[in-house]
């Protein structure tokens, strides 16, 4: 189907399969978009469920920088065969559906308004490469390589962001380059490349990072001069101290003694996590701790401690749906209140709100 043309200025979504190994793939896609000097942001649509169910990732591709989701998909990447028939209806008229034809679905093929492109994947990866595992991570690369062709992704700005990844694990690296090579290869054969809708290089990335707001958070807490950090796991604020250890390791040891002028607790639950952070702060460290909603519940105590006995604490709320367990992988503004006012008394928390990761 003919349509406008659109360059730096769609969505990309891939439905696939949760622990299928697709979170590098879709990485190395949006990275590579970023470097071709393109504003781009991604997102994970995933629901709270365990490994074998559905997920999805979203890329919009924005020329002007937009942050927001844009509403509609413009490329759909079908990898998982649960979801394709919803994959199909949520691609908006005039759009692309790439699905994995390894297994052909003639119902897929019945939107006259939408372009079908059936692309073999699972077939490419099979002849290519041994192993189970290899074989399903490699599908999803070369799903990376269809995309390359279909949107005019810079492969050697893709070489050089696996050279940077794997450093010198040169047997993953080609491996790598390979599915790329075959599902670009394919693509070129058997379709009109580019589409339609496609990438330019342009120079608006410069002097910029990707970076999302858990990492921005952590590398603020280095750049504030944070040493002491205690924490417990729980989704979504996780990799907001996977970070802070990242960042640890490479400025806050001394290079030549190797040692650590830093100190990261993980805590056995909320309430010691943050009771660490305040005997710290008592101590004169700068710390801080982590948490979500559930978390805020079980340290109001603390924060009233932390309150009427004056000792500065800075605690990160990333919120999700809901009390108690409550949906871990869905974002919502549920904490507000509980936090401004946590604890018992005439408490009133100073409370931040930043809208996006430069804040």
């Amino acid at each position: 189907m003919a349509t406008q043309d659109r360059v730096n200025d769609f969505v990309i979504r891939i439905a696939t399969v949760n622990g299928t190994g697709s979170a590098s793939a879709n990485s190395l896609l949006m990275k590579a978009i970023f470097r071709m000097g393109i504003p781009v942001v991604g997102k994970n649509y995933f629901p709270s469920n365990i490994q074998g169910l559905p997920t999805w990732y979203e890329i919009r591709v924005t020329k002007d920088a937009y942050l927001s989701r844009s509403g509609h998909i413009d490329v759909m990447v079908a990898m998982n065969a649960q979801t394709y028939s919803e994959d199909l209806v949520s691609v908006q008229s005039g759009g692309v559906f790439i699905y994995d034809s390894t297994w052909r679905r003639e119902e897929l093929h019945t939107r006259t308004d939408v372009t079908v492109l059936p692309i073999p994947l699972s077939a490419l990866a099979n002849n290519a490469f041994t192993g189970a595992r290899t074989r399903i991570l490699m599908r999803n690369v070369t799903y990376v390589g269809a995309l390359a062709a279909l949107l005019e992704i810079d492969l050697d700005t893709l070489k050089q962001l696996l050279e940077e990844t794997f450093s010198n694990k040169q047997a993953l690296i080609d491996s790598n380059l390979t599915a790329i090579q075959i599902g670009y290869d394919y693509a070129r054969e058997q379709f009109n490349c580019p589409l339609s809708m496609r990438l330019s290089p342009l120079d608006k990335t410069a002097g910029h990072i990707m970076i999302d707001g858990n990492t921005a958070a952590a590398l603020g807490c280095v750049y504030a001069g944070a040493t002491v950090g205690s924490w417990y796991t729980i989704t979504p604020s996780t990799s907001l101290f996977d970070a802070f250890t990242d960042f640890c390791k490479r400025f806050r040891t001394d290079t030549e003694s190797g040692t650590q002028n830093y100190c990261i607790i993980q805590a056995e639950d909320e309430l010691a996590a943050i009771g660490m952070a305040l005997g710290a702060a008592w101590n004169g460290a700068r710390a801080f701790t982590s948490t979500s909603g559930p978390g805020i519940s079980l340290m109001s105590e603390f924060l009233g401690l932390a309150y009427f006995t004056e000792i500065p604490l800075v605690l990160f709320d990333i919120q999700r749906v809901g009390p108690s367990t409550g949906m871990p992988t869905r974002t919502q503004q549920s904490d507000i209140l509980a936090a401004a006012y946590a604890s018992h008394g005439d408490t009133r928390h100073v409370l931040l709100f930043p809208s996006d990761p430069a804040e």
